[in-house]
């Protein structure tokens, strides 16, 4: 048997695609898992948050309404080492459209945790 490559890029997919599960599922805790515990999420849907609880706040506002359709996906991703970056597109039925930007860090375990988020709403 061969080893199986993943690519960056669908590393950081999976992950958001756990975010997704978690976001449709209205679990705020869950959402926030996808983040380091001292990570940083800048929105325009709210002040910024700081830290994985303030994070988790913030989701238990946003994961009420409209969250059955939500869905991201990542248009571009690279790493170096231990850090990398990945661009998402995002869409859902409460904030409509938008691009997020995520640097990550690879955690100890070989997985990788959001360390800080950009939101950005999509230009009409």
């Amino acid at each position: 048997m061969g080893i199986i490559y993943v690519s960056f890029k669908q590393e950081c997919q999976k992950l958001l695609d756990h975010y997704v599960t978690f976001y449709r599922r209205g679990d705020a805790k869950g959402c926030a898992s996808v983040y380091a515990e001292h990570a940083e999420m800048y929105s325009p849907f709210g002040p910024p948050a700081i830290g994985r609880k303030a994070i988790e706040n913030a989701h238990a506002e946003w994961v009420t309404v409209g969250a059955d359709n939500k869905q991201i996906i990542v248009s571009s991703a690279n790493r170096d080492g231990d850090l990398g970056w990945c661009i998402a597109e995002f869409s859902e039925g409460t904030t409509g459209e938008g691009v997020s930007l995520n640097v990550l860090a690879r955690q100890p375990d070989d997985s990788w945790l959001i360390t800080h988020c950009s939101l950005n709403e999509a230009l009409s």
